[in-house]
């Protein structure tokens, strides 16, 4: 898909007039405006050819040819067939795309450690789009195969890949503030990969297996800046020599502009249906693991979210009788993680960043310039999200979010960010007894069953039954939990007499003894468990 998107995405300037049909002359047209992306060598060296073939234009990518066009080289080697697509002019001024995907391909790179050998086949492959070059973009596009077999090896491991039967559609359409909205959905059936770790020097060999009767990939971006990004690939093939880009910098630095924000948003998402893990203590399994990535462009109020879902969790039996008894039934059967970023300002940095740097100076940013920059940008004080996350099982459920924020206009070692959480548990009484129960045999569960105790003593009752704890802690070094303060601020340290080291100062000093004293005696507040 990379290479077709690539590949295809050269024809952004090949608008259509060849309407007197499918000739040499149109041909040699389409070679012209491909070689503003992959430079004229592409041709020359026979890396790439475009001819009239029956009513399209055949563009064969030679593999072999790119290697002949490198120095020689005894580190990568590879057998990849020639890769072709046709592509036709509509009348309307858009292309018709259509290819066959190479069938298979062997990939060997020399290590110190010895060879890798990659083998992919892929079975029926097929991609037809419909190419838009004033967006630069498909505005739909679909693939498929009957297949897919891969084969890994290197000295210490191998990796065996299938999958079944896959599709993919694609759309894309003007977005309304520029560039392109771009949806994609693909599925992919029957999933399955054996890794195998097999070391001779510590005769370690652990076979592991991954199996999904069916996963499914989505994307989408808004705004994406297909054009700009095009453009700025043609700068880079007609400034290749280090006198031209310096030379044509102040265009450069238009087409960077341009480029912003490189999209508006960018969601994805894998998902996978009763997966399972084979070890050698057994299957673990779920019924459903999402992964998910989203980011927002080069923005002033920029976010970043990630989250893991992993529901209907199993454990072998194998693995479960390695655990005390008691504690199986504590084990989360869902767990759902999100986290994330936001107030994230690389739009100032970025553009400070164009507007400043000189490549006819060395370096071509001031020496200070990061420094500046990065004050600048926790100066809006960016945050790490805990978005609202469970841990579960049939008996309790762990509910939490917070988030941290950095109230500092550098980054400074000896300062602690700002803290704020809260945890939410409903069930707890049924984690004590679990523990309490479990302490009349095993000792070692009596020092857990104080804890509990102690850790619901700081806890506040909600009207639904449910426990809560608000953590918040500042950048002094100080807690409170729901609004009692469990530990005071750090003792201060003058500066004109911090050595540098981690050594404890000893007893009496000052200034330190002295700052300690009230502290302690703030943290000599904490409540006892009973309330």
């Amino acid at each position: 898909m990379r290479r077709i998107l690539t590949t295809v995405s050269a024809l952004a300037i090949c608008a259509p007039a060849f309407a007197q049909g499918i000739d040499s002359q149109g041909a040699a047209q389409v070679q012209k405006d491909i070689a503003r992306y992959f430079g004229s060598q592409a041709f020359e060296k026979g890396v790439i050819k475009v001819e009239p073939k029956g009513d399209a234009y055949q563009l064969t990518i030679d593999f072999k040819a790119l290697v002949n066009a490198f120095p020689k080289q005894d580190f990568v080697k590879f057998d990849v067939p020639s890769y072709v697509l046709a592509v036709k002019p509509r009348s309307d001024g858009n292309w018709d795309v259509s290819s066959v995907l190479p069938a298979k391909a062997t990939f060997e790179v020399k290590t110190p450690e010895g060879p890798q050998n990659t083998e992919i086949e892929i079975k029926d492959g097929k991609f037809s789009g419909l190419y838009d070059p004033a967006l630069a973009a498909f505005t739909s596009m679909s693939s498929s195969m009957a297949g897919m077999t891969m084969a890994s090896k290197d000295p210490k491991s191998t990796v065996q890949a299938s999958a079944g039967a896959a599709t993919m559609t694609g759309t894309g359409v003007k977005a309304a503030d520029g560039g392109v909205d771009f949806t994609m959905n693909q599925t992919v059936a029957d999933f399955s990969e054996t890794v195998t770790i097999d070391d001779p020097e510590s005769g370690l060999k652990v076979p592991l297996t991954f199996h999904s009767p069916s996963f499914a990939v989505d994307a989408s971006a808004k705004g994406l800046r297909s054009r700009a990004m095009l453009d700025l690939a043609a700068f880079g093939v007609a400034n290749q020599d280090e006198a031209k880009v310096k030379a044509n910098q102040a265009e450069l630095k238009t087409l960077l502009l341009a480029a912003l924000p490189v999209w508006q948003r960018f969601d994805g998402a894998y998902n996978f249906k009763d997966f399972k893990v084979g070890t050698p203590l057994g299957e673990f399994g779920m019924t459903e693991l999402v992964a998910k990535f989203g980011a927002d462009g080069v923005s002033q109020n920029g976010k970043l979210s990630y989250g893991l879902k992993a529901s209907g969790l199993s454990v072998p039996a194998v693995a479960a009788q390695m655990l005390p008894t008691w504690s199986v039934s504590l084990l989360p059967t869902d767990i759902e993680l999100n986290f994330g970023g936001a107030n994230l300002d690389l739009d100032t940095m970025a553009r400070k960043a164009i507007d400043t740097f000189d490549l006819n100076k060395e370096p071509p940013l001031p020496a200070d310039f990061g420094d500046k920059i990065g004050a600048e940008f926790l100066a809006k004080s960016p945050k790490v999200l805990i978005e609202p996350s469970i841990i579960k099982n049939k008996d309790t459920e762990v509910a939490f979010k917070g988030e941290v924020r950095f109230p500092f206009d550098k980054p400074d070692p000896t300062k602690k960010p700002d803290i704020d959480m809260t945890v939410t548990v409903s069930g707890y009484d049924k984690i004590v007894e679990t523990l309490q129960e479990a302490a009349k045999t095993t000792p070692d569960a009596t020092n857990a069953v104080a804890a509990a105790l102690a850790m619901k003593g700081f806890a506040k009752t909600l009207p639904d039954g449910r426990i809560e704890w608000v953590l918040n802690g500042k950048s002094d070094g100080s807690v409170m939990v729901n609004g009692v303060t469990v530990k005071g601020p750090d003792p201060l340290v003058d500066p004109a007499e911090d050595t540098g080291d981690d050594a404890t100062l000893e007893e009496g000093t000052d200034p330190a003894q002295d700052a300690t004293e009230p502290a302690e005696e703030g943290a000599g507040e904490e409540p006892a468990p009973q309330q």
